[in-house]
This record gives C-alpha cells, structure tokens and sequence, in this order.
C-alpha cells in the first residue's frame, strides 16, 4: 500500500487531520486518477462493512471453556501438609502441657491440714508420694524450653514473610 492509499483509506475512516482532509478534497475535485482511486477504495470499504463476521462453531467455544475449567480444576484448592509436622507439633504441645500439668500436681498441697478454700473433699492415701519436679523447671531446663520456643517462632516468621501472595490463573 502506498501513501496516496493509506491516506485515502484514513479520509474514509474519518481518522486524518483537518489538513489532510483539505488538500484530498482538492485533490478529489481536480485529479480524475485520484478520484477513480477513491471511489474503488469506497466500494471496498462498502463490501468490508457487509460482511458478516464468521464465529466459530459452539463446540469450540464449548472446548474452549472445558480446557479452562479444567486448567482451574488443576490448581490444588489448599496446600497438603504433611501429617508427620502436624502429629510432631501435636506431640510437643501435648508433652508441653502434661509436663505442666504434673509440676502443678506436684507444688499442689496435697496434706490433710490445707486451707478450707483448697479441699477438695477427695480421700488420699496416707502414703501418697508424688515425685518432686521442682527443681527440674527451674533454671537451665525452663531456659532450654524458653529458647526452643523462640527458635519456632523465628522459623515461622520467617516462613510467613517468605511465602509469595497468591495468584490466579488470570492474573498470570
């Protein structure tokens, strides 16, 4: 296509500037090649605007949107855990607290002389012997639990602010 065309294709589509417009106006009036050139471009764009657009055939737009719903069907809807992390984050919590239960047990006064607000109306035997975990919380071992604590929760942190924000499949 040449620059006469390309100019007379955009005076049909009303897309030149108002001095283009001009000077093929004078040209339409006293060029006769020209203007035979423009009524051929017409008729062209005439037989373009009646032309039906061809859609594709409802099985391809049905296969189409199969594929999609199938590529979304695809995407995993959570993330699998493994069960062994959850069983051994279960089993430290679970030592954890029983661990705690027995030191209460053991620092309870467990004698028939308590306090009236701690009876508990229940008959022990007279030669009950609790071991003494006393000592066992106190110091090193509590700093021990402390700084396993800590050491968790910078490993979560740490996972949480690596992990990437979600996206969909049409936002890739």
């Amino acid at each position: 296509m040449n620059d006469t065309e390309e100019k007379l294709w955009n005076y049909i589509d009303g897309t030149c500037t108002p001095a283009d417009r001009a000077q093929i106006e004078e040209r339409l009036i006293t060029d006769v090649a020209f203007k035979q050139q423009y009524e051929e471009l017409v008729l062209i764009n005439a037989e373009f605007t009646t032309l039906e657009l061809d859609e594709p055939p409802m099985a391809f737009s049905y296969n189409v949107m199969e594929q999609i719903r199938k590529q979304e069907a695809l995407a995993p809807l959570k993330a699998k855990v493994d069960k062994r992390i959850v069983y051994a984050v279960a089993g430290f919590f679970l030592l954890a607290i029983s661990a705690l239960l027995l030191l209460t047990l053991s620092n309870l006064g467990w004698s028939d002389n308590a306090s009236p607000s701690v009876q508990t109306g229940i008959k022990l035997p007279v030669k009950l012997t609790i071991p003494d975990m006393g000592n066992l919380f106190n110091g090193v071992w509590m700093r021990y639990f402390l700084f396993f604590d800590m050491v968790l929760l910078l490993f979560l942190a740490d996972a949480y602010l690596r992990r990437k924000p979600k996206t969909t499949a049409f936002e890739k």
